[in-house]
């Protein structure tokens, strides 16, 4: 590993404590929730607020156990509508005419991306709600990178993923006789963002993101700073650079969030700057978390922040946090979400999740899970937890691709 890996491995702030969510018939997860070991005072919730304690695993109402993620098995009798039912001997889901859904009893465990982790949070709790507690979805998101890393070893039933599993876990997937599914759930615009008092910065070019966020940048204090550099790579935003401390938040190296802002804002202007590959990387002397809400509050803390999250965790804070604009050479675009889904916004992006074939077949809670995420109700937890929908035709590809599979 070079050295500017081993710099920000160091700087790598405390993976995401998960969440426990126990409340009968109530699917927000806006609720208070505290488990077993958890910090006294604090909460366990989605994004935009802080998560701190253990890992921690909740049965059923009023039951707390040690173990990973969260884990939602509330005990109600709740059935929505939906239009596949697992084949609880196969594992297998057939279409049936009158439309319920009944999901079989088990447990199954995801792991992976902390953006994908409040939509797979919601649909695990309404599994519970449906199930009477008896099927129980343990979530946890430590980052895209180490969720595959578990996956491919077999750890997991199921990795949410911020971006494609990539050419490395495919052969560690490979080796250990992993296959899977690739299922593509959400649409994701990575959010650049900054505190609303910095009244300077409303929009900035990839030029200008190299220059604050790139290699070349470490050791820069001030926005200010930047502008030379910026200058030199073309930034056409060098200028409005304040001189003001440059208080930079985001994900480390374990997140596929990191991964795309990478290639989205520091690849292409590296290999200009004739940087050898391993350098294609960010600066290391930034605050980076595992945890989206520390990120968050990092971003609020400081009146000349800069960072970077995903859509859901702007969207819940968009009074204590500003986007900016990005401009990638056709004008100034914010991330909303009309521009996400249509494309308009440079940064956005695809969230997926990748299910273990084998397992699967052999726990039909996995194939229940699933089931219910592709169907009307789970989809439906996208926009709740902040993100893009799907277009038809690509829902209608994913099905099929589970279907197929």
């Amino acid at each position: 590993m070079n050295s500017t890996s081993s710099k920000r491995r160091l700087l790598l702030g405390a993976m995401a404590a998960s969440l426990v969510f126990a409340a009968c018939g109530d699917d927000d997860p806006a609720s208070d929730s505290t488990g077993g070991g958890e910090d006294p005072g604090t909460t366990a919730e989605g994004p935009g607020t802080t998560a701190a304690g253990p890992a921690t695993t909740a049965a059923g109402p009023g039951t707390t156990a040690g173990g990973p993620g969260t884990t939602m098995g509330p005990d109600t009798t709740m059935v929505p509508d939906t239009t596949m039912v697992p084949d609880t001997t196969t594992g297998e889901s057939t279409p049936t005419s009158g439309g319920a859904v009944e999901l079989a009893a088990g447990e199954v465990f995801v792991s992976g991306s902390s953006t994908v982790e409040p939509i797979s949070i919601r649909v695990g709790e309404l599994a519970g709600e449906m199930s009477g507690g008896d099927l129980k979805v343990t979530v946890e998101g430590p980052g895209t990178g180490d969720g595959f890393a578990k996956f491919c070893a077999g750890e997991t039933d199921i990795s949410d993923a911020s971006r494609p599993i990539d050419e490395e876990e495919i052969a560690a997937c490979e080796e250990s006789g992993i296959e899977y599914v690739e299922l593509e759930v959400a649409i994701d615009g990575l959010t650049v963002a900054t505190n609303p008092a910095n009244e300077a910065i409303t929009c900035l070019d990839i030029p200008g993101l190299y220059a604050l966020f790139g290699p070349e940048s470490e050791g820069f204090e001030n926005w200010s700073d930047a502008s030379e550099l910026a200058t030199e790579v073309g930034s056409a935003y060098a200028e409005d650079f304040p001189d003001a401390p440059l208080d930079i938040s985001g994900p480390g190296e374990e997140s596929g969030t990191y991964d795309t802002f990478v290639e989205f804002a520091i690849e292409g202007v590296a290999e200009e700057q004739g940087l050898p590959e391993e350098e294609w990387v960010t600066r290391a002397d930034y605050s980076a978390s595992a945890n989206d809400n520390l990120i968050v509050q990092g971003i609020e803390g400081s009146e000349s922040s800069l960072g970077w999250v995903g859509y859901a965790f702007y969207v819940n804070e968009q009074e204590a946090m500003k986007g900016i604009e990005i401009d990638a050479g056709e004008g100034c675009v914010a991330p909303t979400t009309e521009t996400i889904s249509g494309g308009t916004y440079p940064f956005s992006r695809s969230l997926y999740i990748y299910v273990n074939k084998a397992k699967a077949e052999e726990n039909p809670a996995v194939a229940s899970y699933v089931d219910l995420y592709l169907s009307e109700e789970g989809l439906a937890t996208v926009a709740e937890a902040g993100y893009v929908d799907l277009p038809a035709e690509r829902v209608t590809a994913t099905q099929e691709a589970w279907a197929g599979r």
